[in-house]
C-alpha cells in the first residue's frame, strides 16, 4: 500500500471512529439522558434558575417527543410506564408542542383535583401541609413567602412556597383528569403557570405523549444563571453545593 493510500485509510478510520462516537452520543441524548436548564423560579425551592438538570428519557418509555423536533414515525408511547404522583417531570407544553416545561405531577388519570385556599385536594381529600416558617423567594428577596412541607397520599413529601395572603389560583373549581392525561403544579405555587390555568395561557392538562422524562438530579448550578458571554460569571456564580443533588 502506498504512503498516500495508507494516509487516506488512516483518515477514513478516524472519520469512522468520530462518526460512531457522534452517533453514540446522539443515541444517549435522544433515548437515555438529556440535559435541561431552569429558566424560571416556578419550581423553587427544589429547582432554581441556573440549575442544569439531567433527565431520564426512559423512565416512562418513549414518545415522539423523545426525538429531535418531535420527528418520529409513530404516536403514543413505546414501552410506556406510568409516572408516579410527586415525580418532577419535563414535558412539552401542550399548546405548542415545542417548549420544555418542568413541574411536579399531582393529578393522575381519573383523579379529581381542586385547590381550596392554597390546599390541594385529591379526590376530595386534602394534602397535608406542615408550616415550616416564613422565608423569601430565593430569586426575589423582596417577596415574602411561607415554606410548607406538602405530603402526598403515599406519605412522600416536598417543600412548596406560598404567599402569606391568598392569590389568584389558590382556590379553583374541580379538575377531572381524563385518561392518558396528567395534572401538574409548580412548587412555587403563586409564581407558576401550570395545570390550574387553561391551555391557551398556561399548561392545562398534559397528554401522556408529551412527557419527555423524569428529572433525576441537578448536575451543576449557577446562582441566577451564568452569562454565556461573561466568563467571570462562570466562576463567581457557580454553586457547588447543588452539584449532583437528587430532586425530591
Amino acid at each position: 500500500m502506498s504512503d498516500l493510500a495508507a494516509r487516506l485509510w488512516g483518515v477514513a478510520r478516524e472519520l469512522r471512529g468520530a462518526a460512531l462516537a457522534l452517533a453514540a452520543a446522539l443515541m444517549i441524548h435522544v433515548f437515555v439522558f438529556e440535559p435541561f436548564t431552569i429558566p424560571s423560579d416556578s419550581m423553587e425551592p427544589a429547582l432554581r434558575i441556573g440549575d442544569y438538570l439531567i433527565v431520564s428519557k426512559s423512565s416512562y418509555g418513549w414518545s415522539r417527543q423523545a426525538f429531535p423536533w418531535g420527528l418520529a414515525p409513530f404516536r403514543g408511547r413505546i414501552l410506556g410506564r406510568a409516572p408516579r404522583r410527586g415525580d418532577v417531570i419535563v414535558f412539552k407544553l401542550p399548546r405548542d408542542g415545542r417548549t420544555d416545561y418542568v413541574k411536579r405531577l399531582i393529578g393522575l388519570p381519573g383523579d379529581r383535583i381542586q385547590m381550596i385556599h392554597g390546599v390541594v385536594f385529591v379526590n376530595g381529600a386534602p394534602l397535608r401541609q406542615q408550616v415550616l416558617g416564613p422565608t423569601v423567594d430565593p430569586d426575589q428577596p423582596s417577596r415574602p413567602v411561607i415554606a410548607l412541607r406538602e405530603t402526598l397520599p403515599d406519605g412522600t413529601g416536598h417543600v412548596i412556597l406560598r404567599a402569606p395572603e391568598e392569590r389568584q389560583g389558590d382556590t379553583t373549581g374541580v379538575y377531572s383528569v381524563p385518561a392518558r392525561s396528567y395534572f401538574f403544579l409548580g412548587d412555587n405555587r403563586d409564581n407558576s403557570l401550570d395545570s390550574r390555568w387553561p391551555r391557551a395561557i398556561g399548561v392545562g392538562l398534559v397528554p401522556a405523549e408529551n412527557l419527555e422524562g423524569k428529572l433525576e438530579f441537578i448536575a451543576f448550578a449557577w446562582r441566577g444563571g451564568a452569562a454565556l458571554l461573561d466568563p467571570r460569571t462562570w466562576i463567581s456564580r457557580f454553586d457547588p453545593g447543588r452539584m449532583f443533588r437528587k430532586v425530591v
